[in-house]
């Protein structure tokens, strides 16, 4: 989506006993708020109806009929009430484009000092009877922070980024179509979940068996040109220097074969196997070519959490940087409202402090040191932190999910792999809420505040059961 400008869809409501240079004037103003913020917008122009506005239900056919000619262009469409509006049509237009896509509704605001007749908006109360229709309609909206926000306010302008996380995140979940490279792991019941489930919300999963890959790696010779420009990209990506030569290019034959096997499928994220058939039976841990892919905002799970690197994707849409899977893995002295969240790790380099390659601690005590070559090792830069889990629960036939927010601190820590100290406020409630509620221990996350976006997105419009850690 970062390589996509976004266009919206734009309706003028207008109603007739109301000020009719309020809609022409209120036209004028949505199509510079959204230019101005770099969208494109598709909106009728007065000589399609009066003012470019919408009031009949003609004037609602002519809407409907050019947002579907940019069926495929338009991410969202923003409800301009410039004076009360006729609800009616609104409705109308947002039902006969059948576009299904979200739907923000903006309220213009009185002056005071203008309230008579020739001057007055009432988009105050029109905008109650917007929201009334659609509800009727079964038409799914979202609100600006404000019930009432001048389209160039500084409050409409961070409303209309916010909007734009969530329309991203809708259309990059729907339709996305996820690897699954290699099986669950064995004693990984945590990650299991169900393909059904996320069919239905648009998202399928195409399979990967490692025996494939491990073929397509043997057949793959040294001066492969796949390999040996994916071994330069991870040399100029990560430091290398303790790093076997043998491993290395290991990491580049896995790496270039699932970039091959991805574009072949059309596949866009992905979940990898790692513990522990490849260290055992191919040499290397998969972290880096991992860390690289969610990096270029490609993201990628390990431990075949599908829904993990669901959750990882939702808050890239919406951020538009890269993602990460980590554990809820340990207290933080004392502190109830801290803990630090490590993985082993293949974080994508845009986390790290600073960060080089090294031999993976944990599996090293089972399959050698040799074996396990390839992870990302650093400290968690300081700064603001979202977090996402869904998971796809079938007793209840639906996906349910976690959001939030808080901060990684600057707190000392002393450990391996890649980790960091997170401060969330009522990190206690959240806790006993993970676990009375079967959640899993790993948990998307991300450095930004994108958290509402993907709530709103996921629950309001992909129909979600998505709960808001206050």
């Amino acid at each position: 989506m970062s390589n996509r400008s976004m266009t919206f869809g734009a309706i003028v409501g207008n109603r007739g006993f109301f000020p009719g240079h309020l809609a022409k004037s209120g036209h004028a103003e949505i199509v510079a708020a959204l230019e101005k913020a770099g969208y494109g917008v598709v909106i009728p122009g007065p000589e399609d109806t009066k003012y470019g506005a919408v009031e009949t239900r003609a004037e609602s056919a002519k809407c409907a009929d050019l947002f579907k000619r940019h069926r495929e262009e338009i991410d969202g469409i923003i409800v301009t009430l410039p004076n009360f509006g006729e609800e009616r049509g609104i409705a109308d237009a947002l039902r006969m484009a059948g576009l299904n896509v979200p739907v923000l509704i903006q309220a213009t605001p009185d002056t005071p000092g203008k309230m008579l007749i020739a001057d007055r908006r009432d988009s105050f109360c029109g905008k109650m009877s917007a929201c009334n229709n659609l509800r009727q309609y079964g038409i799914p909206y979202s609100l600006t922070t404000l019930h009432t926000e001048a389209p160039d306010s500084a409050e409409f302008a961070k409303d209309l980024a916010w909007f734009a996380a969530v329309c991203r995140v809708v259309r990059g979940l729907k339709g996305l179509r996820v690897g699954a490279i290699g099986a669950r792991p064995a004693a990984f019941n945590t990650v299991r979940f169900s393909e059904k489930l996320l069919e239905a919300s648009g998202i399928s999963v195409e399979t990967f068996d490692l025996s494939e890959v491990m073929g397509r790696i043997t057949r793959m010779s040294d001066t492969d040109p796949a390999a040996v420009e994916k071994l330069a990209a991870i040399r100029r990506y990560v430091s290398t220097e303790s790093v076997p030569e043998p491993a290395l290019l290991k990491m580049a034959k896995l790496g270039a074969v699932i970039d091959t096997w991805m574009a072949q499928t059309q596949v866009s994220i992905s979940a990898i196997q790692c513990w522990t058939s490849l260290e055992e039976f191919f040499g290397v841990v998969p972290c880096t070519v991992m860390s690289m892919m969610s990096d270029s905002l490609v993201s990628s799970a390990c431990e075949t959490d599908i829904c993990g690197v669901v959750g990882m994707h939702a808050l890239q849409l919406a951020s538009e940087t890269p993602s990460a899977l980590l554990d809820w893995n340990n207290n933080y002295g004392d502190d109830p409202d801290k803990a630090v969240c490590f993985h082993c790790s293949n974080l994508p380099k845009h986390f790290f402090k600073s960060v080089k390659m090294d031999f993976q601690a944990i599996i090293a005590g089972t399959v050698g040191r040799e074996n396990t070559y390839g992870t990302c090792v650093g400290v968690v830069k300081p700064g603001p932190m979202s977090f996402a889990r869904f998971s796809t629960d079938d007793t209840a036939g639906k996906i349910r999910g976690y959001v939030g927010e808080g901060e990684f601190t600057d707190d000392p820590l002393t450990t391996f792999g890649g980790a960091g100290v997170v401060r969330i406020p009522h990190l206690q409630k959240l806790l006993r809420y993970i676990c009375e509620n079967g959640f899993e221990h790993h948990v998307a996350a991300n450095l930004s505040q994108v958290s509402s976006a993907v709530r709103e997105a996921t629950s309001k419009y992909l129909g979600w059961d998505v709960v808001a850690h206050q």
